[in-house]
């Protein structure tokens, strides 16, 4: 059974509920802990072991702060994007430069990265 935990934070804790269960409400301190909490409230409550529940934490959030996490997601994919883009871009450099003879040193000096990456890169 899927079981849906509607968090929402107050003071310092997260006010849990669970639609499908009836009766299931706890608190908890970070979100990381929702999901046991509620295992093993539905299982109490239904009387039922905790393997035949799976458990979906969606936090109740304002819409700044829920845009503020959509920004920052973003912004890693994109970060994510761009470090693949220059570990090509310098994996192309290193080959041509290594291959017309040039030291790692000078390598190194030329792309603002250490000799040792540069070695490791050629690699």
């Amino acid at each position: 059974m899927k079981l849906t935990a509607q968090c929402e934070r107050d003071g310092k804790w997260w006010l849990v509920r669970v639609p499908e269960v009836r009766g299931l409400f706890t608190q908890v301190r970070r979100l990381d802990q929702v999901e046991e909490w509620v295992l093993d409230a539905a299982s109490m409550l239904d009387d039922q072991p905790v393997e035949g529940y799976t458990v979906e934490v969606v936090p109740m959030l304002s819409a700044a702060d829920q845009k503020a996490i959509e920004a920052a997601k973003a912004g890693r994919a994109q970060l994510k994007q761009s470090e693949t883009v220059a570990a090509k871009a310098s994996r192309a450099a290193i080959a041509r430069l290594r291959g017309q003879g040039l030291p790692v040193r000078d390598v190194a000096s030329l792309l603002g990265i250490s000799p040792q990456r540069v070695s490791a890169i050629a690699a």
